[in-house]
């Protein structure tokens, strides 16, 4: 059953990745302020910022969700009711659970808020869906590891009130939902807490007791030793199925990721839902988007069955590298704009941005502030003046190909 209307919900790890998610055309956005969200190393908002992002949004019709999915200690849940009334106060939502102790203080302290439960609940299954519905729960988000025909079924047998949200695009974990203890065990930082330290992506060998200091490899396979190296997950060939499955939100993953990544990714799956939503295929230049943002080696997760492991490396692709953003442009192209990376005259560069098709261009010319010539642009953060091919948006952006990939 396809909704007539699906959400996009991109992630937002600071204000900037935020006014990215919306530029590029997020229907809702997800975020955490300074505690209680499972990425304790995004950006996230403090008080005053998370209300201004909330007006921000509100401005544009985006929806904002907050993260309160870690599991909360006694003296976590003792400051919980002060957070969920500030969220209620400054307009939330929706608020992303894990807890059954965090529904119940979200119900009584912050009632205007909706309440979604978080892929760290693990649900798999019509009864469990059932059961958060009753306690009050008007989304779940469903674990990682369904596939496509799990979900159609529990959509049909789960309350219609009920919507259901899934996980299209971004990073996967070797552990079940993301509850691992692994890394709290090796390094003190708990993954259920917003702490991982991802040593599920180390290079592993096999040390004899009596032989210390003596490697011997470890091999899954004629592959390599990254034997818990789980693959990325990329939906964009299949929103279609996804939203044929009866979901009401595509999620993005990526709140600890670059601003350049929250642009791209949002805007390739804007592509993608609204060439669905027409009954067309979607064009390869937005399919290929995705390919433009560092990733590991992609897989369809769990929807078609299992994703398989890529066990040669856990490196990330990094194919491309943003080089400036555009602050402001006119109608003949002349843009001022701030610097990610310097270039110069004569370089060989691609500008895309809000609904603005990725172009080749070769920089022309370049002038700072006051208009005075420049051969090249080398301080980071640096105004300069720039003449593109067209007229573009703000958050328009400029990329170069640069293989960035750590080896």
């Amino acid at each position: 059953m396809r909704k007539e209307k699906i959400e996009l919900l991109a992630p937002a790890g600071d204000m900037e990745r935020l006014q990215m998610s919306v530029a590029y055309g997020a229907d809702a956005v997800y975020l955490a302020g300074t505690t209680f969200g499972m990425r304790s190393f995004a950006g996230n908002f403090s008080p005053e910022e998370l209300k201004t992002a909330v007006d921000l949004c509100h401005s544009h019709n985006v929806h904002v969700h907050v993260t309160c999915n870690t599991m909360p200690r006694n003296d976590e849940v003792a400051r919980l009711p002060e957070w969920l009334e500030y969220l209620d106060s400054v307009g939330v939502d929706a608020v992303i659970l894990a807890d059954v102790g965090v529904l119940a203080l979200a119900k009584r302290y912050a009632p205007h808020v909706a309440c979604h439960i978080s892929t760290q609940a693990s649900i798999v299954n019509y009864q469990s869906a059932q059961a958060w519905y009753d306690l009050g729960a008007s989304r779940i988000i469903l674990a990682r590891e369904l596939s496509l025909d799990e979900i159609r079924e529990i959509r049909a047998k789960a309350p219609r009130e009920l919507e259901m949200e899934a996980f299209a695009h971004g990073a996967m974990c070797v552990s079940y939902s993301g509850r691992c203890l692994l890394s709290n065990y090796m390094t003190g930082r708990d993954s259920n807490r917003g702490e991982c330290a991802q040593p599920c992506r180390y290079q592993y060998a096999l040390m004899e007791e009596k032989r210390p200091g003596e490697y011997f490899p470890v091999y899954e396979d004629e592959k390599g030793t990254y034997i818990m190296n789980s693959r990325d997950m990329c939906m964009i060939d299949h929103v279609g199925e996804l939203m044929d499955a009866g979901l009401d939100s595509l999620k993005l993953e990526g709140r600890a990721k670059s601003a350049y990544y929250a642009a791209i990714v949002t805007g390739a799956y804007r592509h993608a839902i609204d060439a669905a939503k027409a009954g067309q295929p979607l064009a390869p230049v937005w399919r290929d988007e995705v390919e433009h943002i560092s990733h590991r080696h992609y897989s369809t997760g769990f929807f078609y069955g299992q994703p398989g492991q890529f066990t040669q490396d856990s490196r990330y692709i990094r194919d491309w590298q943003i080089v400036a953003k555009v602050q402001s442009c006119d109608d003949q192209g002349n843009a001022v704009l701030t610097l990610n990376n310097k270039f110069q005259v004569g370089d060989e560069l691609e500008l895309v941005g809000p609904q603005v098709r990725p172009m080749p261009l070769t920089v022309q010319a370049l002038w700072d502030e006051e208009g005075a010539s420049l051969d090249q642009v080398r301080k980071p953060q640096m105004v300069f003046r720039m003449k593109l091919p067209q007229a573009v948006p703000p958050l328009s952006l400029l990329r170069r190909q640069a293989d960035l990939s750590p080896r």
